[in-house]
């Protein structure tokens, strides 16, 4: 449009001649006023986040070289889930050795053609100390923020892993918009991912975002019912003794159903892209059932056009066996189905 604003001939008459003029500045306005839309980042799937590689272990239990297996399974970006808090010394500052292996992570992600999601996960530390995650998470992305401002532009940040607990709806929306503003100021164009408050009724309604960033994906999780998809998890009094439970009746997937739907009408509404950042089930669950979950939630995501990724590649909910080097075959036909 340019070069052909730039110059008519001579011999266009006036009136010819206004009227493209108009047309490109016009066209030229709305260039400026375009922000950038969200990128899509379809099946993903969530890795590090109790991984030795922050520490400097090697390939404790993952190895970087998964990541060719992620691309190769059809996942298409990984949510990078980092506990940045622990890293922090005196005045918030992040470990500098620390940083670099970030930067290394995220580069062998590109590397394989897939998209790097960059979650700040302290979710224990942001539902019990509101005052003191702010701060902590105030200084996290003013430092990643600069750190990254102009370099891989297809990173995404996630602002904050399941804020909930004591933080209250109000209080994480002064928060999300304090840090960003802090990332805008650096990162104009950078997609970020905002979390709905992380209660059992997805209370999207209540999430406050500046209406002028449109580069912004919502992201909430599901494991409804959670005793179901928690059944004989050994870290909690509770479900350690629950199940064998089923799952897939027509109620159970009418529940399903309708906590989406929520979602989607204001999804529409507000005209935000969503991002289903966790869904899985604990392997004590019964294997048909779980792959029956499974495979109803990533369906129920990609019908509604929404970006997923399932909770988690290794440790616990696995969808890879770190100790034979392959895919849970279950596990992957409910994420991934043949020609799919």
């Amino acid at each position: 449009m340019k070069a052909i604003c730039a110059r008519w001939p001579v011999t266009l008459g006036l009136a010819l001649a206004i009227s493209v003029l108009a047309i490109c500045r016009h066209a030229e306005a709305a260039g400026q006023g375009t922000a950038p839309a969200p990128p899509r980042l379809g099946r993903g799937i969530n890795i590090l986040g109790y991984d030795g590689i922050w520490e400097g272990g090697r390939n404790a239990p993952f190895r970087l070289d998964n990541l060719t297996a992620i691309r190769n399974a059809g996942f298409s970006h990984v949510r990078i889930n980092f506990f940045a808090f622990k890293f922090m010394g005196p005045g918030n500052l992040l470990d500098d050795i620390v940083l670099r292996r970030l930067d290394a992570v995220i580069e062998e992600v590109l590397a394989r053609n897939l998209i790097p999601v960059l979650d700040e996960h302290d979710t224990g530390v942001c539902q019990r100390d509101v005052s003191g995650c702010a701060e902590k998470l105030k200084a996290f992305w003013t430092q990643i923020a600069a750190r990254y401002a102009g370099k891989y532009p297809r990173l995404v940040f996630e602002v904050l892993n399941e804020p909930g607990g004591q933080m209250t709806s109000a209080a994480w929306n002064a928060l999300l918009n304090e840090c960003l503003g802090i990332i805008r100021a650096t990162n104009p164009r950078r997609a970020v991912i905002a979390a709905v408050l992380n209660i059992d009724d997805i209370p999207v309604e209540d999430l406050v975002l500046p209406s002028d960033d449109r580069n912004l994906i919502v992201t909430f999780h599901y494991y409804a019912p959670i005793r179901f998809t928690h059944q004989g998890a050994p870290w909690s009094e509770t479900f350690s003794r629950v199940g064998p439970l089923d799952w897939g009746t027509p109620e159970d997937e009418r529940k399903a159903l309708a906590d989406f739907e929520k979602v989607r009408i204001w999804s529409e509404r507000e005209k935000r892209p969503i991002y289903l950042g966790e869904f899985g089930v604990y392997e004590a669950a019964p294997a048909e059932a779980r792959t029956r979950y499974l495979s109803f939630i990533a369906r129920g995501a990609e019908r509604l056009g929404w970006a997923w990724a399932y909770w988690q590649f290794d440790h616990d909910f696995a969808a890879f066996d770190s100790a034979r080097q392959s895919w849970k075959p279950d596990i992957m036909r409910a994420l991934i189905p043949a020609g799919r």
